[in-house]
């Protein structure tokens, strides 16, 4: 074996070497799964003489498979190349574009993500008549995923309704459907959902792929679905050499539709597996992994595994207690001051996590206060703003002109004076008539057309859409001819999109074009890179970019603001965990659904996989009381903390644990807490207040906001425009109210 596998521990080697079949290996945080699975595949190609070809690796985000696909060229060179990586879902859409046609899906389908499909709910739910307060799209969306996780289609769906609200929904999803197979596109879930109707259909499809594959290995089994289960037994069908690596203490994406008995059943789905335990930790301290142990040792139908480390104890966990919410928070936000101002760790390897997005509040304004700068894991991603979704918008029109979504977003950008009933009547005629957005849309400007499905326009009207349509005609013609980076070039000096960002938005219009210069700098860096650099290809890679994989998203001198679920797979020198609350951890829900345990043994795991976070030091803070829903509220101590040895923890001070009564000091603390905290975030002027500059003279304030030791003031001057100022600098003097 090479010398790169010496480097494996004794558990680590047997789950490389082990025998061809059915193999899974249960891998701790910290254990080196990632290593794991890179030194089998390269075991596999060098000792046992496995094409690379006929290895397929599935893992859950792109940046997984970014990350596999680097650790195997370091093992194996440029024959890494040849390997089947990536997610289910681009390893499905890849198999779809190749195989698609018999279930009447053609090569250039587009791939609907979420914000298209809001679109195309919100538009059924206006048609229907159906109130969206009462039926919210993204509910409607919910429920429509689940079903087809389920594999229960609408029409099924439609049988099986037993209320009213699922008979609305049932309607939805008939229209969502039909929607889709108009615009030739698919939604995330049909990826796999009709990737597995095509191995059902049309078994031969499924040998070959069966017969291709001798070794499949997917990654993070714990969170696979149902369908994703079936995807994985079909493709290891015919060799059956199937690896999967994962650890059901971190299944925490119930809500997601994974399904947990995936993995607890894999030794009774096949009785022959070869199961390998990886117990050792290389990430966290004793005194950390003895605590997360604790937690989790109490969960139920569990597979037995202790982790152990040979990392010294370092330092106990440290639990602080609150009286308020406002005084957790700027006990945090001191902590991370005190540990960075000392050198101990750099912001960017300090994280806050939280069960709630609600609970980052107090700690952004604590944070404000205290003058720590932060980012917030899951802001407006990069592919999800405006500009971005405008452009690649006209890349998916230009790609798949019955793209009914891309249509009605840029058929008035810039704007053209066409208004959204026009796009909608266009839209609908095109429906009516087979026909895709555009051509309806030429037999519209015509002003012609004997059908009456064609809507009737006015005269500019129909010369705006003529506009659209010359523009859409001419850099269609060009897109074989350019690469996607010169094609986007070409579109935005067409529409002159600078030009239209200053006009509609100056303020931001500076920001916006750099994130216009990102995506092109994107398409020309996956030409460099990518051997089929087509213009579907790079639509196809777009669509299926998770969020992890923002380009915006790198700020290396920051703290972390993220979620619990959000932080699995990440680790953090300094981690606090906060809300350590009954009610937040474990969450309510969890608590009402009593004495079925199944959520809660979720939110026991989620506890441990944010505990499992931490490489050194880890803080476990929670607040007696917390504004929630709308009135103040008492949170008794999670329980989950009753379970960590007093050996394992301590307090700021080193004193032993509070009780569950308010102490004066705390209320005085609490009192200050807030008090500080109300001053850095109460602004210093309100809409409406005159103030006066000494460049650019009197003005009207339009909006405050606190920032970390100052105050940004928007301002409307009368000669000026609107500035945006920050009062340390702009002085700015209040004058009275007219």
């Amino acid at each position: 074996m090479p010398a790169p596998h010496n480097l494996l521990n004794e558990a680590q080697r047997r789950a490389v070497e082990a025998p061809g079949g059915p193999l899974m290996i249960l891998a701790g945080p910290g254990s080196g799964k990632t290593r794991v699975i890179a030194h089998r595949i390269a075991y596999l190609v060098e000792a046992q003489h496995v094409p690379p070809w006929r290895i397929m690796a599935v893992t859950f985000t792109n940046k997984a498979a970014r990350e596999m696909r680097e650790r195997v060229e370091g093992l194996l060179g440029a024959s890494a190349s040849e390997l089947m990586m990536g997610t289910f879902h681009a390893i499905c859409a890849h198999i779809l574009r190749r195989d698609g046609e018999p279930i009447g899906l053609s090569r250039d389908f587009a791939i609907y993500d979420t914000d298209d499909q809001m679109t195309l709910v919100r538009g059924i739910e206006s048609e229907l008549d159906i109130d969206p307060k009462r039926f919210p799209p993204r509910a409607v969306l919910s429920a429509i995923s689940q079903a087809k996780n389920e594999q229960r289609g609408p029409d099924q769906f439609q049988r099986q309704a037993d209320s009213y609200y699922e008979e609305v929904i049932s309607r939805v999803y008939l229209k969502y459907e039909a929607a889709l197979r108009r615009a030739g596109a698919v939604d995330f879930d049909d990826l796999l959902g009709r990737t597995l109707e095509l191995f059902d259909g049309f078994p031969e499809v499924a040998d070959r792929y069966a017969e291709r594959y001798l070794h499949v290995l997917v990654d993070e089994f714990q969170d696979t679905n149902l369908v994703q289960f079936r995807l994985a037994r079909v493709l290891a069908g015919r060799h059956r050499n199937l690896t999967v690596v994962g650890d059901p203490d971190q299944s925490i994406y119930s809500w997601r539709a994974a399904d947990i008995r995936n993995i607890l059943n894999f030794e009774q789905d096949f009785p022959d597996a070869t199961v390998v335990l990886l117990e050792q930790n290389y990430r966290s301290t004793g005194h950390i992994l003895r605590a997360a142990h604790a937690v989790i040792e109490r969960a139920e139908d569990r597979p037995e595994k202790r982790l152990w480390t040979e990392n010294p104890d370092g330092s106990r966990v440290i639990e602080f207690e609150a009286d308020f919410s406002e005084e957790e928070g700027l006990f945090i936000a001191s902590e991370v001051n005190r540990l960075v101002r000392g050198g101990q760790v750099k912001p960017a390897g300090i994280a806050v996590m939280y069960r709630t997005n609600a609970q980052s509040r107090a700690i952004e304004e604590a944070f404000l206060a205290r003058g720590v700068r932060y980012r917030i894991v899951g802001g407006t991603r990069f592919y999800d703003r405006a500009e971005v979704r405008d452009l690649i918008a006209y890349l998916r029109l230009i790609h798949n002109e019955y793209d009914t979504v891309a249509f009605r977003r840029v058929v008035n950008v810039p704007t053209r004076g066409i208004g959204e009933k026009t796009a909608g009547d266009v839209v609908a005629a095109a429906a009516e008539l087979g026909i895709s957005p555009i051509a309806a849309a030429h037999r519209a400007a015509r002003g012609d057309d004997e059908s009456s499905a064609v809507p009737r326009l006015a005269q500019r009207s129909r010369q705006a859409l003529a506009v659209f349509l010359e523009l859409m005609d001419a850099v269609t013609r060009e897109r074989e001819s350019l690469s996607v980076a010169a094609l986007l070039d070409r579109v935005l000096a067409r529409i002159r999109y600078k030009e239209y960002l200053e006009k509609h938005d100056n303020d931001h219009a500076e920001t916006r074009w750099e994130n216009v210069q990102e995506l092109r700098a994107v398409a020309a860096q996956y030409e460099e890179v990518e051997r089929e650099a087509s213009l579907a290809a790079f639509l196809e890679e777009v669509a299926l970019v998770s969020d992890i994989d923002d380009p915006g998203a790198e700020q290396p001198d920051a703290v972390t603001l993220i979620t619990l679920h959000a932080a699995k797979g990440l680790e953090y020198p300094v981690v606090f965990i906060a809300g350590m609350e009954e009610g937040l951890l474990p969450h309510f829900r969890a608590i009402e659904a009593m004495p079925d345990r199944t959520q809660m043994e979720e939110e026991r795991r989620i506890c441990y996989v944010g505990m499992t976070r931490a490489k050194e030091r880890l803080y476990l803070t929670r607040a007696r009381r917390r504004f929630m829903y709308g009135s103040v509220r008492a949170h008794p101590a999670s329980r989950f903390l009753a379970d960590i040895p007093e050996e394992d923890v301590t307090t700021p001070n080193g004193e032993a644990r509070r009780g569950d009564t308010m102490s004066p000091r705390g209320l005085r603390a609490a009192a200050a807490a807030r008090r500080e905290v109300e001053m850095a975030a109460q602004p210093s002027f309100s809409p409406g207040d005159r103030v006066r500059h000494s460049t650019f003279g009197v003005g009207v304030v339009v909006a405050c906001v606190a920032t970390p030791g100052d105050q940004q003031v928007t301002v409307a001057f009368p000669d000026q425009g609107v500035k945006k100022l920050l009062q340390s600098f702009a002085r700015l003097e209040p004058l009275s109210r007219e």
